[in-house]
């Protein structure tokens, strides 16, 4: 067996242009949540390649830093890795041809651990003593760092600074006999979220976290098993969604059929509020609710909650459209798109100055004066981090003649750092975490300002509220409760000596 072929990446712009180019995108970006990572994969399908390219695509918003593919045929493992969007590469009939065999995982990533370089795109691919094994990751492991250390202390040498490549590592240092025996107890030396999708030369592997934190779902096409985060990728392919893999399963796809383990105890999960609030794209149904639907549910109980008098709702797109359609639908507000988002903003080719910078919003949101000159408006979105963006949306409304301005969150105040693949700042760069709710309101400069309580979150998803001693989703972000163990984030605390050998590692 060889090991895969294909890996490639455009050179990048000098250092220079890229830094103020990322200075733009935090611009841009600054007051949002950022994606996690997207992953696929199918068995036995001829055409494995090309339907990896197509969920792919469906999955991009979770992810568009990077994107690769892997696939396996006639004794060789093929990998195509590339930097950029998923159409930048796998539209092209000549990318696909040179990922023949009709098994295949990919990938879609935002870094939440390892910097955006080709070392560090998924699937990653090492040769075993049983042979190849690639493996594509959504999540983050809580002791990735802590393992990684131990790893490297007894003679492992890392090629990339991802957690993902920990995983690898446990595997090919197993002394189980059987390849779903090594892999189960690499999985079980693992803590934090995750939703795996792995590749042998014989078989396609599901994994869940215990808890479920991470989403993924079965579907099948032409009989072929298909393995992915979300349903809207079944969807662009035609597939037939089975079910959700369940909370801590292993599932094994070959020749012979299908084999399921369940390696831990059972628990009551706690899948990522966030997939509702932002994460999963509109049209997906995430553990048997539509996001559309619960996010119009969000917007209908933030207006129960903190009602306004006001002309227009106004959402910011895109993640806020849904929940300002709830809202005016249970207020009786009339609903304007009084932002129109410019989807075609991309790195610049320009070398900005600060002053174009300062203006950097205005090329993703731009006002739409006719719906909002003379209104009252109130700005509906799905939640506040920092706070940049949105007090430049508001400067931006008032500029463009709205008479009042009021915004609202279709989720609670983020208070706390998470741990698990989201990438939020920690503590003391949440805005809600540092200042009062009027405080962050005079920031960003609205006439009032309001969140979805935690309560009110709860009961949109048709629960009376939520219970502490049984919550129903990881939201700790809000409230605290991290739902597993954080073994890096204690160690740093610990032994804040050791800050700097975790961060590189990371």
């Amino acid at each position: 067996m060889k090991t895969p072929s294909g890996d490639q990446s455009a050179t990048p712009p000098s250092k220079s242009a890229y830094d103020l180019d990322d200075d733009l995108d935090k611009d841009l970006n600054g007051d949002t949540l950022r994606e996690e990572c997207g992953v696929f994969g199918i068995f036995g399908h001829s055409e494995a390649a090309a339907i990896t390219a197509l969920g792919l695509h469906a999955l991009q918003h979770r992810g568009q830093e990077a994107a690769g593919i892997v696939t396996y045929d006639n004794g060789r493992f093929h990998s195509e890795r590339r930097l950029g969007l998923v159409g930048d590469t796998f539209s092209r009939a000549e990318v696909i041809e040179r990922l023949p065999g009709n098994m295949a995982v990919g990938h879609v990533r935002y870094s939440t651990t390892g910097g955006t370089i080709l070392r560090n795109v998924q699937p990653l691919f090492a040769e075993l003593n049983a042979g190849g094994f690639a493996v594509a990751h959504n999540g983050n492991l809580t002791n990735g760092l802590t393992l990684r250390r131990e790893l490297v202390r007894h003679g492992t040498v890392m090629q990339s600074t991802t957690d993902t490549e920990v995983i690898l590592h446990l595997v090919a240092q197993s002394k189980r006999g059987r390849f779903i025996e090594r892999y189960i107890e690499a999985l079980r030396a693992i803590e934090g979220a995750y939703a795996l999708v792995s590749l042998t030369n014989k078989k396609l592997v599901g994994a869940r976290d215990p808890l479920g934190i991470r989403p993924l779902v079965l579907g099948e096409l032409d009989g072929c098993p298909i393995l992915t985060s979300e349903t809207c990728a079944l969807d662009i392919i035609g597939a037939k969604y089975v079910r959700d893999i369940e909370p801590g399963e292993v599932i094994v796809f070959d020749e012979h059929g299908q084999e399921i383990h369940k390696p831990f105890p059972p628990q009551p999960p706690r899948p990522c509020i966030f997939e509702y609030i932002y994460f999963a794209r509109p049209d997906s149904i995430v553990g048997g609710r539509s996001v559309y639907e619960v996010r119009k549910a969000f917007g209908a109980q933030l207006a129960r909650e903190n009602p306004v008098e006001v002309d227009v709702v106004v959402p910011v797109p895109d993640s806020g459209v849904p929940a300002a359609v709830g809202y005016s639908q249970f207020s009786g507000v009339p609903f304007e798109l009084g932002i129109i988002r410019n989807h075609y903003v991309g790195r610049t080719f320009i070398q900005p100055t600060q002053s174009v910078r300062e203006l950097g919003v205005r090329m993703k949101h731009a006002p739409n004066r006719a719906a909002i000159e003379g209104k009252r408006i109130i700005l509906i979105d799905d939640s506040l981090v920092r706070g940049t963006t949105s007090k430049k949306i508001v400067r931006m409304m008032r500029d463009a003649g709205a008479k009042e301005v009021h915004f609202r969150l279709a989720s609670p105040p983020i208070v706390n750092p998470d741990y698990y693949g989201i990438d939020l700042p920690d503590r003391g760069g949440l805005l809600a975490a540092t200042h009062t709710i009027e405080e962050m309101r005079e920031i960003i400069g609205a006439d009032s300002l309001a969140f979805l309580s935690i309560d009110g979150m709860y009961r949109a998803m048709g629960f009376p509220g939520r219970d502490p001693a049984n919550p129903k989703f990881a939201d700790h972000c809000f409230t605290g409760a991290y739902p597993t163990h954080l073994t890096d984030q204690t160690q740093v605390e610990q032994q804040p000596h050791q800050l700097s050998l975790l961060a590189e590692a990371s």
